[in-house]
């Protein structure tokens, strides 16, 4: 492995469960980490890797901030051994989540992996690059942030993807299962956002 890849992939050790959750993280807030400890405790998992994007093919990126600027908050927001933040999509240069998880799989087989997104999410689930290939690669753990629950479990992809949606009772075995497998888990009451903790001018809300 190329050391500045291996530099950019968190440490682990063959066996360990680990919790994907990407994003812009623009700013990072307590929501993140909230469903970070929610996942690690609900999914059994050993780590959470924070992946944070340089730019959302789905966004717009014109008010991102500069990547160090929220890999360094996001480290503070994390606060959690278990918690790992890494900017290893800038370093890959992949755009899409569908290359970043790929690639992760072939470094790291021994890992059991599984993609972490909110409700909201899901709902545009089927907009993403090969969203069917994502969902055959890594199981996939939905977290419930209301009032996107109807929407999207009423989702396209949501749809496609009945039959291998697994009981909340067994959202434990998640990681040991093969994909496509994934979980609705609901009982998280925070709904904050990254949007919502902007001001107009794209600036972070409480700071300068």
């Amino acid at each position: 492995m190329p050391r500045f890849v291996a530099q950019a992939i968190p440490p682990s050790t063959p066996g360990m469960r680990v919790g994907l959750l990407g994003g812009s993280f623009n700013p990072p807030h307590q929501a993140h980490r909230a469903i970070s400890q929610f996942a690690l405790k609900r999914l059994q998992l050993d780590r959470v890797w924070w992946l944070v994007t340089p730019g959302n093919p789905l966004k717009e990126n014109g008010s991102l901030h500069e990547l160090g600027e929220r890999m360094r908050a996001a480290r503070d927001v994390a606060n959690d051994p278990r918690i790992e933040v890494s900017c290893l999509e800038s370093v890959i240069r992949t755009r899409y989540t569908i290359d970043t998880i790929n690639t992760l799989r072939r470094r790291l087989r021994g890992l059991r992996f599984v993609w972490i997104m909110g409700a909201d999410n899901l709902a545009q689930f089927h907009r993403w690059q090969d969203w069917r290939r994502i969902a055959g690669q890594v199981p996939i753990a939905v977290i419930d942030r209301p009032p996107q629950s109807f929407r999207a479990l009423a989702s396209p992809a949501a749809k496609a993807l009945s039959r291998y949606r697994l009981p909340e009772t067994k959202a434990a075995e998640l990681a040991d299962r093969p994909a496509p497998a994934w979980v609705f888990l609901t009982g998280l009451k925070l709904n904050l956002s990254s949007t919502g903790l902007r001001n107009p001018d794209g600036s972070w809300k409480g700071t300068k």
